[in-house]
């Protein structure tokens, strides 16, 4: 019978004798009845050893506790989690035990219940304020929940009592902190700093908050600290080779090139090294993905990197090489047959590329769907109407599961050739195989605005509204086709008012309200939309409609800048050229 309580100490290191004898009790008269009966072995001789420390002190377990720690306990054992969490998150605040405090939170951090895991957390630390554990782990719950000013204090505790601690977790949810908290969590960093003026991680966590607030200069000041301590901080060699990078610096990874001389077999920091010369260097890259693949020749995302860059670069033929090998590999197969058939298309080897497409058989992968919409536009532009759509019929039928995805695919690719009607028999027979499908139903309404049948268009936008009122997306679309196409101006405002409720920074129903305000002739409200719509994404319909407002609006070298810059992104755009047309042409193209 002595062999379980160590078991059960395991579980609950802190809880008094009595509440481990109580939980244990079920257990311990099973464990009786079918344990042979040993004779005890002689007892070793002890060693000498320090003095124990003081147990904690004995209390009686309350009677109504007993039975939800033994379930808590047999239901972690039958692997129940759920019932484990419920019994000690429970029984936790009520015992008010150091033990089933730290392990609730384990097991709730296991689950993944943040909520429970912060709660019971919050109360390990206030029963047992100097452990370091409970205080670095209520640090990085509260962390993740944005409360880093709280945080903070817990992670200085920790770095008091070991030297480390994990500061940059403190920037998890930075962004959405705002400006006043962002500035407050900088100014406890600098004066935690002054405290421990040595500690990488927060000299780190510092510099990442400036690159985060743009404050480049004191990044790269903070940088320079931070290799003092350690010249080849893995983060910080990143961050300094980004924030040279986009200042223009010559040499921007020359402090990465001398990490990399120091320790050559350090291939975390070569990959990364080599993913930034992606941006600029394409050659150099392949240099350093050539050296990480020679240390590991069967690392199938190393030869598919080398892959996609050397077909960047035009050489073809080592492209195809390095797919081969990933086939041989049996690595990234969908993708290797993916990229083989683009090559062979791109050289016009049709055959070859419908073959490679083909083989191309996961729908959960990256390209499955790319591939066959591939093979289908290859039919269709030799004239092989038919054999494309028995393709995708097969398809259907190998796939049941990508049905609605690809009737919508087919009538695209149908619709990306001129072959519009088709595209909508497809849609059609879409929507009657699976009528309450959002996706076929948005893209027929697409598709009958282009067609100028506003009825349809208008029956499946409201027939998703009608099965998902808060679906932003549709009611924009109904309000703006209503506000461009018809004159049903107070309806299409009502309409794009309640999406841009939903959604109240998104571009597209920022740009929906400013043309319904100018259909309606509240120019003043409608430039103050569509420019903002504007500043969030400079898209060239965006541009037509801004363009248009201030143009009637007297502002016409305002509505030219606009234009101008919109053509230089996209010269052949429909709506912007149409709306250009029917203002003076000539003065937009005669500006310097």
């Amino acid at each position: 019978m002595s062999g379980y309580l160590p078991a059960m100490s395991r579980l609950y290191p802190r809880l008094s004798p009595k509440v481990l004898l109580a939980a244990g009790l079920s257990a311990l008269l099973g464990a009786c009845a079918s344990a042979p009966m040993m004779p005890e072995a002689p007892p070793a001789p002890l060693a000498q050893a320090e003095p124990a420390p003081e147990p904690p002190p004995e209390r009686a377990i309350p009677a109504d506790s007993l039975y939800p720690l033994l379930l808590g306990e047999f239901a972690l054992r039958r692997r129940d989690y759920d019932i484990a969490l419920q019994q000690y998150t429970e029984q936790a605040p009520l015992l008010r035990d150091r033990g089933i405090s730290a392990h609730a939170t384990h097991i709730a951090q296991f689950l993944q219940r943040e909520p429970e895991a912060l709660a019971s957390a919050a109360l390990w630390v206030e029963l047992e304020p100097d452990n370091i554990e409970a205080n670095n782990t209520y640090a990085t719950l509260l962390s993740r929940a944005g409360r880093t000013d709280e945080a903070l204090p817990h992670l200085a505790m920790v770095a008091r009592d070991q030297g480390k601690a994990n500061f940059p977790i403190l920037l998890n949810r930075f962004p959405q902190l705002g400006p006043e908290r962002q500035t407050e969590l900088i100014s406890g960093l600098e004066t935690l700093q002054e405290e421990f003026p040595n500690n990488a991680s927060l000299l780190l966590t510092r510099a990442l908050a400036y690159d985060e607030l743009d404050q480049h200069d004191q990044a790269l000041a903070t940088l320079q600290a931070l290799f003092e301590q350690d010249p080849y901080q893995y983060q910080g060699l990143l961050l300094e080779a980004k924030l040279l990078l986009e200042a223009g610096d010559e040499t921007p990874f020359a402090h990465i090139e001398e990490a990399l001389e120091a320790d050559p077999e350090d291939s975390r920091l070569r990959l990364q090294y080599a993913r930034l010369l992606t941006r600029s260097d394409i050659g150099a890259a392949r240099g350093q993905f050539e050296i990480l693949s020679a240390h590991a020749p069967r690392d199938g995302d190393l030869l598919f990197s080398l892959a996609l860059i050397n077909h960047e670069i035009g050489d073809d033929l080592a492209a195809k090489a390095y797919l081969r090998q990933l086939l041989d590999l049996g690595q990234r197969t969908d993708e290797a047959h993916y990229y083989l058939g683009r090559i062979a298309e791109q050289n016009g080897q049709l055959q070859d590329a419908v073959k490679a497409y083909m083989l191309v058989v996961e729908p959960d992968g990256p390209d499955f769907f790319s591939a066959k919409g591939r093979i289908g536009r290859i039919l269709l532009d030799n004239g092989k109407t038919a054999e494309a759509g028995a393709l995708f019929n097969e398809l259907r039928q190998e796939y049941p599961e990508t049905s609605e995805r690809l009737y919508a695919l087919e009538a695209e690719v149908l619709a990306s050739v001129g072959f519009g009607a088709e595209a909508m028999t497809v849609l059609n027979e879409g929507v009657s195989a699976l009528p309450d499908s959002s996706s076929l139903r948005y893209s027929r309404s697409l598709l009958s605005e282009k067609q100028g049948d506003l009825a349809l268009m208008e029956t499946d936008l409201r027939a998703i509204i009608a099965q998902d009122p808060t679906n932003a997306t549709a009611l924009n679309a109904l309000g703006y086709s209503l506000a461009n196409r018809t004159q049903r101006y107070a309806e299409a405002r009502n309409l794009i008012e309640q999406a841009l409720a939903l959604e109240p920074m998104e571009p597209a129903i920022l740009d929906s309200m400013g043309w319904v305000l100018y259909r309606q002739g509240n120019y003043d409200e409608a430039l103050t939309y569509l420019e903002r719509a504007y500043r969030a994404f400079p898209d060239p319909e965006v541009a037509a409609h801004l363009g248009e407002v201030l143009w009637v609006s007297g502002r016409a070298d305002q509505a030219r800048a606009i234009w101008r810059d919109a053509l230089a992104k996209d010269p052949a755009h429909e709506i912007l050229l149409s709306t250009i047309q029917r203002f003076d042409v000539s003065m937009l193209q005669n500006q310097p």
